[in-house]
């Protein structure tokens, strides 16, 4: 499954992570999209790109197809697995802006500055059930979109879009959004802080050190615990000033909702693991990554490459 996190330093610059689970990747690599590239979209969504983007995925039939990534006006996107809730269009609807849901993230970052951009958009857009090919089906996914001010969540279900505010600024896999920020009031004991010795009877009792107060946040790796894991942390750790300071916090929250190998098996049988955790700063549009076998933090800035280019760069 996935975890994602958005979170500010403060100086209007945008932390957009997630790690990435599953039981095996899919050849990915970073991806960058200059604006000189020459899109292919099914029904006009992306008629060109605006934003340079660089961001995790593969390329297929020509077309970047984006898991999570950012663009060069500081807002970024990732998409996470939301199986038995998502449904698209099952073709494009009149009168809408009909968007295939491979090409959402590409959408999203290639075509807007902000979070208030696109979430006007949406409400002009249908997600339809358009695979790029018969090898990759329509990835059943809900997706969380990030600026250096807020975070929404986008859903397309049965019933439609769904907008949400993410003030939380986190998001885990099934059920909805809304399930997951109602269930946090599940925690409202939960603090960081040194509890006062209490005392029973005769006794005056004390803890036996620090995380007393933790006591009842979930380890486990299902998805409802995750999200309040991932929103305890992102919530309480604090702020950070330089670059390095802020990659180092993105890393070191996801890295309390990683899943390791042999310890959540899927119905098939076979264990997910974290196969990468991937980070979009805007402070220096760069794009940072680790896997699950080489956990060492690697990057690649739009600097690096020329972002005004025609050709797809796959690093």
């Amino acid at each position: 499954m996935c975890t994602g996190i958005r979170f500010s330093d403060g100086s209007g610059n945008l932390y957009l992570a997630r790690n990435l689970d599953w039981t095996s990747g899919y050849g990915e690599r970073v991806v960058v999209t200059p604006t000189g590239f020459v899109p292919t979209s099914p029904f006009g969504a992306v008629p060109s790109i605006r934003h340079a983007t660089i961001g995790m995925g593969i390329v297929e039939e020509g077309t970047p197809l984006y898991f999570d990534c950012g663009n060069d006006a500081g807002l970024a996107v990732a998409g996470l697995n939301f199986p038995g809730y998502a449904s698209y269009a099952p073709g494009p609807v009149d009168g809408k802006t009909n968007v295939a849901a491979y090409e959402f993230p590409l959408w999203v970052a290639s075509q807007f500055a902000s979070v208030d951009e696109v979430q006007a958009a949406l409400k002009d857009v249908a997600i339809v059930d358009k695979p790029i090919n018969e090898k990759y089906p329509s990835s059943l996914l809900h997706w969380i979109i990030g600026d250096a001010t807020r975070a929404i969540v986008v859903e397309h279900t049965s019933d439609g879009m769904h907008v949400f505010d993410d003030d939380v600024d986190v998001l885990a896999n099934q059920p909805g959004f809304a399930w997951h920020h109602e269930n946090l009031r599940n925690y409202l004991n939960t603090s960081p802080e040194f509890p006062e010795a209490t005392e029973l009877g005769r006794a005056s009792l004390t803890p036996f050190g620090s995380g007393s107060h933790m006591r009842g946040v979930p380890g486990d790796y299902y998805s409802p615990s995750r999200f309040v894991r991932a929103a305890y942390v992102n919530e309480h750790y604090p702020t950070k000033a330089s670059e390095e300071e802020n990659v180092s916090r993105a890393f070191h929250t996801l890295q309390q909702v990683a899943m390791v190998d042999g310890c959540a098996a899927m119905g098939s049988g076979e264990f997910e693991k974290t196969i990468y955790t991937g980070l979009f700063s805007s402070r220096t549009n760069t794009y940072y990554w680790n896997t699950y076998d080489d956990p060492a933090i690697h990057s690649e800035s739009l600097a690096d490459h020329s972002p005004d280019g025609t050709e797809l760069v796959v690093v």
